[in-house]
């Protein structure tokens, strides 16, 4: 069997697998790391995913001034899905952890510790965020 072939395979068992179970993030990076090692050959580099990186958050923020904002669809952007989009996101975003040694799952426990002792009261105390309505 030739590499193609097995790599189609196993993308196939994957995307059924990963359909039947709720991914953890730790799933995630797991998933994304053995695709990049079977289909996609090799990582490529940090700063080539940096960019990568750039372009697929440009192209988000292109959907949601769009879709939220007050700029028009193009033709091109009309078959452009938000939800695909920020898949793309995250999926370049997971690469980069993977490829810096970073875990994400623990990134984003020890993020949520920061803002809970940072941002304990700051938001509640905003006027800003207040709704308009019921203050």
């Amino acid at each position: 069997m030739d590499r193609e072939s097995y790599n189609g395979k196993n993308h196939a068992i994957l995307q059924k697998l990963s359909k039947s179970i709720v991914m953890t993030i730790q799933n995630a990076q797991q998933q994304v790391d053995q695709w990049i090692k079977t289909v996609g050959v090799r990582y490529f580099s940090e700063l080539t995913n940096m960019v990568i990186l750039t372009e697929e958050v440009g192209e988000l923020a292109s959907i949601m001034a769009r879709q939220y904002g007050d700029q028009s669809f193009k033709e091109s952007d009309k078959n452009k899905n938000l939800a695909d989009e920020m898949a793309d996101v995250l999926w370049v975003l997971i690469c980069l952890a993977n490829q810096t040694g970073v875990d994400l799952t623990d990134a984003l426990q020890k993020n949520f510790e920061k803002k809970n002792l940072r941002d304990a009261e700051r938001h509640q105390q905003n006027e800003k965020l207040k709704d308009k309505k019921n203050g």
